[in-house]
């Protein structure tokens, strides 16, 4: 058999197995979401696990201390701003239908103060009308029974998310070793390649998990910052729920372009229960921290690590949103992103002549260098040598040099007397 038939078997075999593992996964995709949310727990917390190990703790102890440090920042934040919050929560529960009522009659008001057609307002009223019987009556058992699905379902997820602790402990503690023993598995003409794509995977998705949480506390901070001033100088309704609005805008931060909207129909509707100062002003709001968000924010947290034109984020979170709901819409921005790069890298690995592994990743990003493992690339230089050296073997006994001829010592001749 020759080397380049068992070349193509061993990726055959590596494409079926990666085929069969997204079967699985997709059959049993409600029980792996907290896999997910550990996958994106070991981004955040591997930074710190790594520093505190440079400074030489024991592994063990640096994610144990990084557990700590979390836990101890949760119950923090749960202290100062659970209880306002589920009062928050309660509040806005109970008042709902009355807020949409007065919504209604807000709007009303307002059209009628536009001179607008008598059946032109009359369908308006209409549809505001439909819209608050809806919102009365909401039926809370027809929201939790698609969420909860089958029994088994539900002990399946409370039993992932009751290992996950530990899962996310041993992958932070042996990624090291996880990654010396992948090195070893793997053909030694494969190891550039293979670690270069997590490279390119882990810097997009690291960048964008760790710029979409400081942006969605800085948004949440600012939107309840915002609320506070509306409840002091427009009407005390912002204020009581500043919270809970803060909190919705900081998790929608995370859907693209739709996740500001959805946010601001709460406020709005909150406002527009104060008037139309009360409506404009909490459109106001909104729409200046998404600017500021946008053109300062953005660039500044997420630079070019999630770099792409916003026709292609539209595609990307429709796209993703189809495939796998909300989860899909938030990750397929990532997603699309790391395809992207490892399509140019791969570009540049079949062209003809192939570039090198060095060359490939510094065309897509020169800050890829530093986060692949050295080892990776010496085994693709030693190849590349061992493939030159055995070349310019060849050529040698091709072409042998010509050896030089020692010239033959003449006896001295006897002088003639």
């Amino acid at each position: 058999m020759s080397l380049a038939t068992g070349m193509s078997r061993r990726a055959a075999l590596v494409v079926a197995t990666a085929a069969l593992v997204a079967v699985v996964l997709l059959l049993a995709f409600d029980s792996v979401r907290p896999f997910v949310l550990g996958i994106v727990l070991v981004y955040l917390l591997a930074p710190l696990v790594e520093r505190l190990a440079a400074a030489g703790i024991p592994r063990s102890l640096a994610v144990l201390l990084t557990f700590v440090a979390v836990i101890a920042i949760i119950v923090a934040l749960a202290m100062l701003a659970l209880s306002p919050l589920i009062r928050q929560i309660q509040s806005f529960v109970e008042d709902l239908p009355h807020i949409a009522r007065d919504a209604q009659g807000a709007l009303a008001d307002f059209y009628v103060g536009l001179n607008l057609a008598p059946d032109v307002r009359a369908y308006v009223d209409s549809v505001i009308a439909a819209g608050a019987r809806g919102v009365g009556g909401i039926d809370a058992g027809a929201i939790v029974r698609p969420v909860v699905g089958s029994v088994f379902s539900l002990v399946g997820t409370l039993t992932a998310y009751l290992i996950l602790p530990a899962w996310l402990f041993f992958l932070l503690k042996d990624r090291l070793r996880l990654a010396d023993a992948l090195e070893r598995a793997l053909p030694r003409e494969w190891r550039g390649d293979v670690f270069a794509i997590f490279a390119m995977t882990s810097r997009v998705f690291g960048n964008w998990i760790r710029g979409q949480l400081a942006l969605g506390v800085v948004v949440g901070v600012a939107s309840f910052v915002g609320l506070e001033i509306l409840s002091v100088i427009v009407d005390p309704v912002f204020g009581r729920y500043a919270i809970l609005l803060a909190l919705i805008a900081g998790i929608l931060e995370l859907v693209p372009f739709i996740g500001p909207i959805i946010a601001a129909v709460p406020a709005l509707l909150i406002g527009i229960t104060a008037g139309p100062q009360g409506f404009f002003a909490a459109l106001l709001l909104y729409l200046l921290i998404q600017q500021v968000e946008n053109n300062v924010l953005v660039p500044k947290i997420q630079g070019t690590a999630v770099e792409l034109h916003p026709s292609a984020v539209m595609l990307a979170l429709v796209v993703g949103a189809a495939m796998a709901g909300i989860l899909g819409a938030i990750v397929s921005l990532p997603i699309t992103a790391a395809g992207r790069d490892i399509f140019r890298y791969l570009f540049r690995r079949v062209s003809d002549p192939p570039a090198s592994v060095p060359d490939a990743l510094a065309a897509v990003s020169p800050a890829l260098l530093q986060l692949i493992r050295p080892s990776a690339l010496d085994a693709t230089t030693s190849d590349a040598g061992e493939a030159g050296s055995g070349t310019r073997a060849v050529r040698r006994r091709r072409a042998p040099r010509p050896r030089p001829t020692r010239a033959r010592s003449r006896p001295p001749e006897t002088p003639v007397r």
